[in-house]
């Protein structure tokens, strides 16, 4: 179950990446939300993810 809200993390995040603030959001909540080892992986997959689009990297300020 808890790998299906991941994917789902993962999704709504590449959804709503065409808005720094909502993308500040959604990652927020999915701090709260995940647990300690998928927030790991949703870390590794942020830094993947934002070296395309570097104006979303002051958004993972929230993880740390």
């Amino acid at each position: 179950m808890s790998r299906l809200i991941y994917d789902y993390t993962k999704s709504v995040l590449e959804r709503v990446s065409f808005d720094t603030s909502l993308f500040c959001k959604e990652l927020e909540k999915a701090f709260k939300t995940l647990l300690p080892y998928e927030i790991e992986q949703l870390t590794e997959w942020l830094f993947n993810f934002t070296l395309e689009k570097p104006e979303l990297r002051q958004c993972l300020l929230i993880g740390n």
